[in-house]
């Protein structure tokens, strides 16, 4: 009966007031969490995060690439639909003025604000992070992005700085004696504490960098990362009875000076595996420097007393390849490319005790609720809609020009979770890669083909 009475009361508290929205999004994050029960992962703050929150264990990228997963994501319309594979498009000017995310919340008396990597910086996002449209304030980028490339990773003292993958840092000595995600959390906050007294709602979208490469992190998280604890995937090889069109080579690893030295043969070679032992470090110290900047940010948004009226969704734009069939990155279409981390807290559930729940699609421990039906980050846009009182319809074949979702709203997951039932669902992820030709290539690049360059569309259901 309690029960009863608290599931009501959390849709009459979501009915009756606009809540504020906080939309972390993780640059090439996998489910390497604790919460997700990656036992290499050290995330204490994420974890407190997924505690008393829904956490998605089927959540897919549409595309394992940056700008248009983001896109996708963001419009709620899917790469096919958007005509973008690369980085050289822009939706509003060569396929249609589709509303994003933000500008829908924007139109609706929202405050959207864009801080860190949202939309994809460039050609894709009209060089403005979509703005006017999107935004009610200027995007933020921090100003130490412009070293994100520049020769700063040194590994000994008789060495010159070099570009490489793998680049601990003592942050005193970097430009400006920080990192840009570090500038980006205190934008994030800053913002935060601007809203604090504002009686108008907000979506506040935080694009954090790391762990995309290069691993350039504060050295002090290595402490949690021990070499020993890490090992290649077995097999480490690339299947045979896989056509070679499916491989992506890592070309954008290959670029880094401490790889280049490896000396390795296109395409096939292989990563030494104590290197490659190393890449797996960096990114797992990568994840904890950035679970370190999640957990002050929430515990800002604590202090500002605008917890209990803020909903938070933890995402990412796509997975990434450690060395799971000897490759790296992105750039396909297998599971660990495209897989995501998805956790969803509301208010009226975070905190909230759980029922023990026996179902077969749903399972429960403590007070966090693991949803194993699949999702697809196209599903992001209507959720968040659905919760603000604002829905979208789902496009028919003649909403090219309207405000409409490709996804739909996975609120009634939850709902049913929390009820202890199971509902149909949707029975399969879509997923696409573009290929330039049958065998990888650097010239034109496999992993990021122009669309003019475009030969072969993989797709995964």
């Amino acid at each position: 009966m309690l029960f009863t009475l608290w599931f009501i009361n959390l849709i009459v508290w979501c009915t009756a007031q606009k809540q504020n929205f906080l939309l972390i999004i993780v640059d090439d994050l996998r489910t390497a969490l604790g919460c997700y029960g990656d036992a290499k992962a050290y995330t204490p703050n994420i974890d407190r995060l997924a505690t008393g929150a829904a956490i998605f264990s089927q959540a897919f990228a549409q595309q394992a690439l940056c700008a248009p997963s983001r896109n996708s994501f963001l419009t709620s319309r899917r790469p096919d639909t958007l005509h973008l594979y690369d980085f050289y498009s822009y939706w509003r000017k060569d396929i249609g003025n589709f509303t994003t995310l933000p500008q829908h919340l924007k139109n609706n008396g929202y405050i959207t604000k864009s801080v860190g990597k949202v939309f994809h910086p460039g050609i894709s996002s009209n060089n403005s992070d979509d703005s006017p449209y999107s935004w009610s304030e200027t995007p933020f980028h921090p100003f130490t992005e412009r070293y994100k490339d520049a020769p700063m990773c040194q590994t000994n003292m008789q060495m010159l700085p070099a570009q490489n993958l793998l680049c601990p840092v003592k942050v005193s000595s970097m430009p400006n004696k920080t990192l840009p995600d570090i500038e980006i959390l205190r934008e994030a906050k800053t913002f935060l504490s601007n809203q604090a007294g504002n009686s108008s709602p907000f979506f506040l979208a935080v694009g954090f960098q790391k762990p995309h490469i290069p691993f350039k992190y504060p050295k002090k998280y290595l402490k949690n990362h021990p070499l020993h604890k890490f090992e290649v995937p077995k097999p480490y090889k690339w299947s045979n009875n896989v056509s070679s069109i499916a491989y992506n080579p890592w070309n954008d690893l290959r670029k880094r000076e401490d790889v280049a030295a490896l000396n390795l043969k296109f395409p096939w070679e292989k990563i030494p595996k104590s290197f490659a032992r190393l890449i797996i470090q960096s990114y797992y110290a990568s994840v904890t420097y950035i679970d370190d900047l999640i957990g002050t940010l929430i515990n800002h948004l604590e202090r500002l007393s605008i917890r209990g009226d803020t909903t938070i969704i933890l995402m990412s734009d796509h997975g990434w390849s450690l060395g799971e069939h000897a490759v790296w990155a992105k750039y396909s279409n297998y599971d660990v490319a495209l897989k995501v981390p998805l956790i969803v807290s509301i208010p009226g559930l975070t905190y909230e005790k759980l029922k023990e729940n026996t179902n077969v699609n749903n399972s429960s421990k403590g007070n966090q609720i693991f949803i194993d039906s699949i999702v697809e980050l196209v599903d992001i846009f209507p959720t968040i809609a659905d919760l603000a009182n604002i829905s979208i319809p789902i496009c028919s074949n003649e909403s090219m020009q309207i405000t409409c979702s490709e996804g739909i709203t996975f609120i009634p997951l939850i709902r049913a979770a929390l009820k202890n039932e199971v509902i149909l669902w949707k029975k399969a992820a879509f997923a696409q890669y573009p290929r330039p030709s049958i065998e990888p290539s650097i010239h034109p690049n496999s992993d990021e083909p122009r669309l003019k360059e475009i030969k072969a569309m993989g797709g995964v259901v």
